[in-house]
């Protein structure tokens, strides 16, 4: 077998190409999240929505499909910045490089969201999350620090909390500020002097409700790394029971709301039921870790699986059938003012032949021509003329009346041809005269030639 027999066996097809392509970009990459500002934002009439993501050097065409758009809290439109959460494919009825946008958000509050993500990852890699790390909670509570804001709602909810379920605790507040660009260090430095007066049995970290924004700074390094080396057990409680920080995650507990971590400070007839959440927080973060462990490789599979999904299939016929009817609007546009532009050059050649047209046009070259025809005829006139008198004056100038007029005759024989020799007549013949003022009829008597 040659060369060439060989090679043939390795031909494929275009769509074959194209369907290897999509397999190897979405098994490589997998999801991943990007920063750009939309541009060729179109809402498609199927829900779905098709833009372009760019930034000063390059873009990349997306879709986003219904399913996945309709939780999306934003509304798109040209020159926003946004952070996608996308998967790379291949569109392969064109062959186009894509993503498949899963979430969008603000860049603003989406790029927050990363540095969460990049961070967290990082600190997850130097085992500050660890579950070996972390310390429990004393069974007996007898004064409790709290990290918080001195005038807000977090540390009254506390103790007021703690007032009513356990009066004798004794509180140590050490103020701090939570929001702002300083009010990382001042959270992290309230909890290292906690640490070195060692005054206290548990230390809740925390404050009220409020932003992704609002609750940065305890998503901050400085603070997770002084909960991490705090030797008194932490309570993270941050928020409400839907926030999650990465002081949640390196605190030895995380409880839901400030006024959870007080009720978890605070033995009393729930002890056990507190002990019970306890246990199911480090159940889930066990699980989360597990889960995180496995993520990838199931990642792998499921995109595996997505190429043979009827749903996935179905999206890239959608995709396909709104891009065909986008081209189809748009040829029909084109054909439109084509068709508009072929009426009006019709209409301009059908008025140009009506009769109404046509008779002002006549009338108007009539009016022109008039004149010019008087003229011409006045000048045809005095041209005719004058050359009549030359002609009168020539035909006077050779005109044997002229001569006759002169004192001169002429003579004709009797057949009437003009006599102008002698020989020309003979005796007896009768001959006629032609004088100015008549004519004159005589008999040739003799004839005498001159010498």
């Amino acid at each position: 077998m040659n060369h060439f027999e060989q090679s043939k066996q390795h031909i494929l097809q275009v769509s074959e190409l194209t369907k290897k392509v999509r397999f190897i970009l979405e098994s490589e990459l997998r999801t991943l999240w990007l920063c750009g500002e939309i541009s060729n934002f179109i809402a498609a009439s199927s829900g779905h929505w098709y833009l372009s993501l760019k930034d000063s050097k390059a873009q990349v065409r997306c879709a986003m499909f219904k399913g996945n758009n309709r939780y999306t809290r934003i509304k798109p439109q040209n020159g926003q910045q946004v952070l996608v959460k996308a998967k790379v494919s291949l569109y392969e009825p064109r062959g186009d490089f894509q993503l498949i946008i899963e979430q969008m958000e603000d860049a603003g509050e989406g790029l927050l969201r990363q540095q969460f993500e990049l961070l967290k990852g990082q600190l997850q890699a130097e085992g500050l999350f660890d579950q070996r790390y972390k310390q429990p909670i004393p069974d007996t509570v007898t004064k409790v620090g709290i990290v918080t804001s001195s005038t807000g709602a977090a540390v009254k909810d506390i103790l007021t909390v703690l007032n009513r379920r356990n009066p004798s605790i004794e509180v140590i507040i050490y103020p701090t500020l939570v929001q702002g660009e300083t009010a990382a260090n001042s959270i992290s430095d309230a909890i290292y002097t906690a640490n070195e007066r060692d005054e206290c049995d548990v230390l809740i970290v925390g404050r009220g409700g409020g932003s992704l924004e609002d609750l940065w700074a305890f998503n901050e390094e400085p603070v997770v790394r002084a909960i991490f080396d705090c030797e008194i057990p932490v309570i993270s409680a941050v928020g409400h029971e839907v926030d999650t920080s990465l002081s949640d995650y390196v605190a030895d507990l995380r409880a839901p709301t400030p006024s959870a971590a007080a009720e978890l400070v605070s033995k009393d007839n729930q002890a056990r039921i507190n002990q019970l959440v306890h246990l199911k927080q480090r159940l889930t973060q066990q699980i989360r870790q597990l889960i995180s462990d496995h993520k990838a490789n199931f990642q792998y599979f499921n995109h595996q699986l997505a190429m043979l999904s009827p749903v996935q299939q179905l999206q890239s016929q959608q995709q396909l059938s709104d891009d065909l009817q986008m081209r189809l609007i748009q040829a029909m546009q084109r054909q439109q003012v084509s068709l508009n532009n072929s009426i009006a050059l019709l209409q301009t050649r059908l008025n140009g032949q009506s009769p109404e047209t046509l008779l002002i046009r006549a009338k108007q070259q009539h009016a022109q021509l008039q004149p010019r025809l008087i003229k011409a005829m006045l000048q045809l006139k005095d041209k005719k003329q004058q050359q009549l008198a030359k002609n009168a004056h020539n035909l006077n100038i050779v005109s044997p009346l002229a001569t006759i007029a002169r004192g001169y005759s002429i003579s004709r024989d009797e057949q009437g041809n003009i006599i102008k020799r002698v020989a020309d007549v003979s005796r007896s013949e009768q001959l006629s005269t032609q004088l100015n003022d008549g004519m004159v009829f005589s008999k040739i008597i003799s004839i005498e030639k001159s010498e």
